[in-house]
């Protein structure tokens, strides 16, 4: 039977074959990394990223507006659905990048665009992080625990590098990585709370004369000074 309509792509193949392809990876990342084409082009693996990165920045968006996750105006919090796909299209080349140098120095005789595919396809997991980041420290441990497990499994299935020394490798990176996500999430939590204190002696402070102002304003930010102070000599 012969088919008129131009050549193009079929949108109902399309969300098909991303959704079949993001279960089986979380489902199942060794039978999908195993069998996973090596090369085939960058559009197939880049629209598969960007298309997770539009939902995790309509997730980011949902959390922000109950109040969960990017806190902010409706305009901030809504720029997620825009912003995060362009990100997650960029630093996933920088990560191909990143993984292609590692994988290459383990000993893989695969190309950038296979580390690449590998990269992309492992952001089916991004939805599913990016609700586990609501819950403080924990949330990006198990992001970071879980995208070094699939990149462990796309070293053995993949590159042909040993269990042992994949996990040596991305673990070590782990660690660094998750020792900077628990700092990062500790300085925001103190800076949090001394914006906190601030906004509430202004609220105090607008109900005072001008001299009172000058005078409580002076004391709150000598104060604040003097207890940042004494965290940097820690």
């Amino acid at each position: 039977m012969n088919d008129d309509r131009p050549a193009g792509i079929n949108v109902q193949d399309f969300v098909t074959s991303v959704k079949n392809t993001a279960v089986q990876v979380i489902t199942d990342p060794m039978g999908f990394f195993r069998y996973m084409q090596r090369g085939g082009g960058y559009v197939e693996p880049l629209l598969f990223m960007v298309v997770m990165g539009v939902i995790s920045g309509i997730l980011q968006t949902l959390l922000g507006i109950v109040g969960l996750g990017v806190s902010g105006t409706l305009f901030v919090v809504g720029a997620s659905i825009i912003l995060v796909p362009i990100f997650v299209a960029i630093f996933g080349f920088v990560g191909a990048g990143i993984v292609f140098l590692i994988w290459k120095f383990l000993g893989s005789q695969q190309t950038f665009e296979c580390a690449y595919r590998c990269i992309a396809f492992s952001g089916a997991i991004s939805p599913v992080t990016t609700v586990l980041n609501v819950i403080p420290y924990i949330g990006p441990v198990i992001g970071i625990g879980w995208m070094t497990f699939l990149m462990v499994v796309a070293s053995v299935e993949v590159h042909d590098v040993t269990p042992r020394m994949a996990w040596t490798v991305f673990g070590i990176l782990a660690a660094v990585l998750i020792i900077g996500s628990l700092s990062s999430q500790m300085t925001a939590r103190k800076y949090a709370t001394q914006f906190d204190k601030l906004e509430k002696e202004v609220g105090k402070i607008n109900e005072m004369s001008p001299e009172e102002a000058g005078k409580k304003m002076g004391e709150f930010l000598k104060g604040m000074q003097e207890g940042m102070g004494k965290r940097g000599q820690q």
